[in-house]
């Protein structure tokens, strides 16, 4: 495992940090994952008070497994939820209690996309409040994630002396959010930087396009696209520690071996160039820049979106029948169409995609012939492949 320090606390970090938002629900199975990650290194664990049962959870194991002592835990304000001063104090009693610790490592302010979102908390007292944090021993660093533009990220980095920040960075999104210019000006400041969504939700490890795929095995046959991804976003000097969602062990151990070899500015400028290609192949094949992250659910109305938006990605790489057998078969009844334009989930959509207007376009997309065709057959294979009842004997 590769190390880097943190410019404002000296603080040892594991470049490969644990994104638990994506860990398995079955608390023996992310047991056994979390346990593995420790004992390969891994000494960064990212939560959230958002992420449903997620804190909770990765207190049970850390503390069952005589693990707290040997990692630093970062979590999240959720601040969009913060109405009154008191509710500053009563959200961090609540992932204390859930994490069951009595200190957070490394604590954020959680989407915090705007500089009127951080003047908000401003009038409750933020700023004393996170003094007496720090002062009590509660809160290590203080820091914020974050999903808006280049101009607001800026605004938000000057406002306060924050320890660290988190964005979205990979090299599909060099120019987006806060981008090269933000880590560069987060960089400057002497802020370490975390980044989530190196892969972008999974898509650039699997499912790309064939020409981009290729082009990528052309230039080295040993190297898997996650492994590219990742080297991109480490090659970068200011980058502290990179979050993987990681379910698997295959996925764990994959990225460790890869967080190992992978050090800053060491791709060539021929690598760098092939990017240049690939990020223009992806561009051509995408039509919703969804990642997966699950922010805009749950739906009221029970539309899977994040899934109706793989599907529909999909048929631009594969065939439209292709997707829609994966449509039908994995979205079911909580399909594009089930979408009654309440807009609540536009309210918290990391990508700032217009989802009411995309899940329209899909579902003309994905349930135009043969769909109903289609779900008839899988259906009736999926009938056939439950088990039959055994007739009663009454």
């Amino acid at each position: 495992m590769e190390y880097r320090i943190n410019p404002k606390n000296k603080d040892r970090l594991s470049a490969l940090g644990f994104g638990c938002m994506r860990m398995p629900k079955n608390e023996r199975e992310a047991e056994k994952l979390i346990i593995s990650a420790v004992e390969q290194g891994i000494n960064y664990f990212d939560t959230a008070y958002f992420y449903f049962g997620n804190e909770a959870m990765l207190g049970r194991i850390l503390q069952r497994n005589g693990l707290r002592e040997k990692v630093k835990i970062a979590t999240k304000m959720p601040q969009y939820l913060v109405k009154k001063p008191g509710d500053l104090d009563r959200f961090f009693a609540i992932e204390l209690e859930r994490l069951q610790t009595d200190h957070i490592e490394y604590y954020l302010m959680h989407t915090l996309n705007s500089i009127e979102q951080w003047r908000r908390l401003v009038s409750y007292g933020v700023e004393e409040w996170i003094q007496e944090k720090k002062a009590a021993g509660q809160i290590g660093s203080i820091g914020f994630s974050y999903h808006g533009g280049r101009e607001d990220f800026r605004r938000i980095v000057d406002a306060y002396p924050w320890d660290f920040c988190m964005i979205q960075y990979n090299y599909m999104d060099e120019c987006n959010q806060a981008g090269k210019e933000g880590l560069l000006y987060a960089g400057e400041q002497g802020m370490a930087v975390m980044v989530m969504e190196p892969l972008l939700g999974g898509r650039l490890a699997i499912g790309l396009p064939e020409e981009a795929h290729t082009l990528l095995k052309r230039a080295n046959p040993d190297r898997a696209p996650a492994e590219w991804g990742l080297r991109w976003v480490w090659n970068h000097p200011q980058v502290i520690t990179v979050l993987s969602g990681m379910d698997t062990q295959e996925i764990l151990d994959h990225n460790v071996r890869v967080a190992g070899v992978s050090s800053p500015n060491s791709l060539s400028g021929e690598e760098l160039v092939l990017f240049e290609e690939v990020r223009r192949i992806i561009r051509d094949k995408t039509k919703v820049p969804c990642t997966g992250c699950a922010y805009c659910m749950p739906c009221p109305f029970g539309v899977d979106i994040p899934l109706c938006f793989n599907c529909y990605n999909e048929t631009a790489i594969a065939s439209t029948l292709q997707a829609q057998v994966k449509y039908v078969t994995y979205v079911g009844d909580h399909g594009a169409s089930q979408c009654q334009k309440c807009g609540k989930c536009e309210e918290h959509c990391p990508q700032s995609i217009s989802i009411q207007e995309t899940l329209k376009i899909a579902a003309k997309t994905l349930e135009r012939f043969p769909y109903r065709q289609v779900r008839a057959l899988v259906r009736w294979w999926l009938g056939r492949k439950q088990p039959k009842q055994r007739a009663s004997s009454h």
